[in-house]
């Protein structure tokens, strides 16, 4: 029985054609504006043979020399518009680079994420190759073709209607040699795409066998494992100079194409000349015709095919590179999920199953979570659910795992055994930005407008939500100092709790069903923290508060006290029953008469003396309410 044909995987060209064309649809205005300017370009062109043959024709070899100089003014003329055009066209040339290089290094930096996430243990120095040299060589290799490109354009495009208002039959002295040329030329594409696509597989194969050996060197002397290291390093260098040689040969071949193209069509006009003299062509056409060739098509097309020879290969190799879709995140059960079986919730659903309805927005069961095998567990065993619109907050001493669990739950690091649930299925780092924000203490603000910013999550926000947001968040003492939302904000100017604002304002424009806050407003003096903490609340997204004041706390639906793998979760009022390290966080050392049974607390702790007298081994003063306080022994 036969086996069923695979399908064929595109060429490197059809993928970036089809990533290309969305880029530039969503810029036309723009193209459509660089072309406007270079239609300067197109008169220049057209006038430099043009008034030559007129110069000559009907002025000088006319003896009307006065006529000649007009014309060659006219010609020396055009020179000017177009200088006028190089200004608007560098202009317009910004608009159509920088947002080619900064899309590619999202991409480049979304993959590494995706693949960190899903594959922690796999992790290569592809993406740091692509960040910081690809993206650069595709961002000044996208500019010199725009530019050769247009000029070629709109000088062929001039010279061949000079030559056409000259004399149509001079085409057939021009259009031959440059359509061989040309043939021959695209003949050398696939083939010197095909070469520097091997040139840069092995300088990325060598970085990344670089990186690795840089941070192994220790262990490499140790295990005596260097004429080893060297010998890879030396047949990774020998593949890389086997490629760029390889590069080299096909390279002759373009000069080749590029002598035909510039070169041939000029020489077989001075051979055919005598004939065209013959039957009709003027001295003044024939010299037009050759200024033609030699002042504009000439260097119009040796720049194109030298730019295509030098760069287009390359900038084709690089942005197929970065066509390449993000690793996608394992399946329960595939081999990148080490020590998990196929998992499944309690419900019955696996990884691939849709959310279900009202499920709760986050769930962790028996979750454990360990930094290293032989560590003690930071979380042990640890459930926790989460309900749509809850306000959970986590206290607890400094080191206690606060931070851990809202990575755990936020899905940024992945628990040794337990299984975390976001809307009732299993966590997949595709659901990540749909599904949850995480803000740590230190806010990431980066240099850009305000509504930058603020609509990084949210691209599609509007005016009205930008101005409830800011609203919300108290973010109009900044506004007003930066003067509106598309005004510069650079995050060195910025104070700290300003810093968090910004950050703040980007989860609640983004408003996902799950926000953690890990500390995100540390920052904060109480009265701002409380106006932020309504405002996230005010939203029906569930809220998760890793608190660094009780007041906070408190003003959550429920309290999560960690100590270690310890927890204790419920109201305020039940924690100050029920818990110690609450009350010692709380600086409540006892609770009053109330709270006293038979002598002890409800947690099995002896109660101290009430007598208004504090013994040797307290360190707390008794108020008249019968509650010893303490400053908490620990931060929050």
């Amino acid at each position: 029985m036969k086996a069923p044909r695979t399908a064929r995987r595109p060429g490197p060209l059809t993928r970036v054609t089809r990533d290309a064309r969305p880029f530039l649809r969503a810029r036309t205005g723009t193209v459509l504006r660089l072309a406007g300017w270079s239609l300067l370009e197109f008169v220049q062109t057209f006038l430099g043979g043009y008034g030559v043959a007129r110069a000559l024709d009907h002025g000088f070899l006319a003896g009307r020399p006065l006529t000649g100089l007009l014309w060659l003014a006219v010609a020396a003329v055009a020179v000017l518009p177009a200088q006028l055009a190089t200004r608007g066209v560098f202009g317009r040339l910004a608009d159509l680079v920088e947002p080619l290089r900064d899309g590619l290094v999202r991409r480049a930096v979304s993959r590494a994420l995706v693949g960190a996430l899903a594959h922690p243990t796999d992790t290569t120095a592809r993406s740091l190759s692509q960040v910081t040299h690809q993206s650069e060589i595709a961002r000044d290799g996208w500019a010199g073709l725009v530019l050769t490109l247009r000029s070629f354009v709109f000088t062929v495009a001039g010279a061949v209607a000079g030559l056409l208002a000259l004399e149509p039959g001079l085409l057939l002295f021009v259009l031959p040699p440059l359509a061989l040329g040309a043939a021959l030329f695209l003949a050398t594409l696939v083939p010197m795409a095909a070469r520097q696509r091997d040139y840069l597989t092995a300088d990325e194969a060598y970085a990344a066998h670089a990186g690795r050996t840089a941070a192994d060197l220790r262990d490499i002397a140790a295990a005596g494992a260097a004429d080893r290291t060297v010998t890879e390093s030396r047949e990774l260098a020998d593949a890389q100079v086997r490629a760029a040689r390889s590069l080299a040969r096909w390279s002759g071949v373009r000069v080749v194409a590029l002598a035909v193209c510039g070169r041939f069509p000029p020489l077989l006009l001075l051979l055919g000349a005598p004939w065209l003299l013959r039957n009709g062509l003027t001295p003044g056409a024939l010299v037009g015709a050759l200024t033609y060739l030699t002042q504009a098509l000439a260097p119009a097309v040796q720049a194109l095919m030298t730019m295509l020879s030098t760069v287009g290969g390359r900038l084709l190799v690089v942005l197929d590179r970065f066509t390449d879709a993000p690793p996608p995140p394992a399946e329960d059960g595939d081999a990148g999920d080490a020590g998990h079986g196929q998992v499944q919730g309690h419900d019955g659903h696996d990884r691939g199953a849709p959310p279900r309805r009202n499920a709760p927005v986050a769930e962790l069961d028996a979750v454990t979570f360990a930094y290293g095998p032989a560590a003690h567990p930071v979380l042990d065993r640890l459930s926790l659910t989460v309900a749509p619109g809850e306000h959970l907050a986590v206290v607890g001493p400094s080191g206690s795992g606060k931070s851990t669990l809202a990575a755990v739950l936020a899905g940024v690091e992945t628990p040794g055994s337990g299984s975390v649930r976001w809307l009732g299925r299993p966590v997949r780092a595709a659901d990540a930005t749909s599904v949850r924000v995480l803000l740590p203490q230190h806010a990431y603000v980066f240099t850009g407008s305000l509504r930058d910013n603020l609509c990084y999550l949210r691209p599609d926000a509007g005016d009205r939500e930008l101005a409830a947001t800011v609203d919300a968040l108290g973010l109009e003492p900044l506004l007003t100092r930066l003067g509106s939302l598309d005004a510069l904000v650079e995050p060195d100017r910025l104070s700290q709790g300003e810093r968090q604002l910004v950050a703040l304002g980007r989860a609640h424009l983004a408003a996902p069903p799950l926000i953690v806050l890990d500390e995100a407003t540390s920052r904060l003096d109480p009265a701002a923290e409380t106006r932020a903490e309504l405002a996230f609340a005010a939203l029906p997204s569930a809220l998760v508060v890793v608190a660094h004041r009780l007041s906070s706390a408190r003003r959550a639906d429920r309290i999560l006290v960690m100590d270690g793998p310890r927890t204790r979760c419920g109201t305020s009022a039940e924690l100050l029953r029920t818990s110690a390290l609450y009350r010692d966080l709380a600086g409540l050392w006892e609770p009053d008469e109330s709270l006293r049974e038979n002598g002890r607390l409800p947690d099995g702790r002896s109660e101290a003396p009430s007598n208004g007298s504090s013994n040797g081994s307290s360190n707390g003063v008794v108020h008249g309410g019968g509650v010893k306080s303490t400053p908490p022994p620990s931060p929050v």
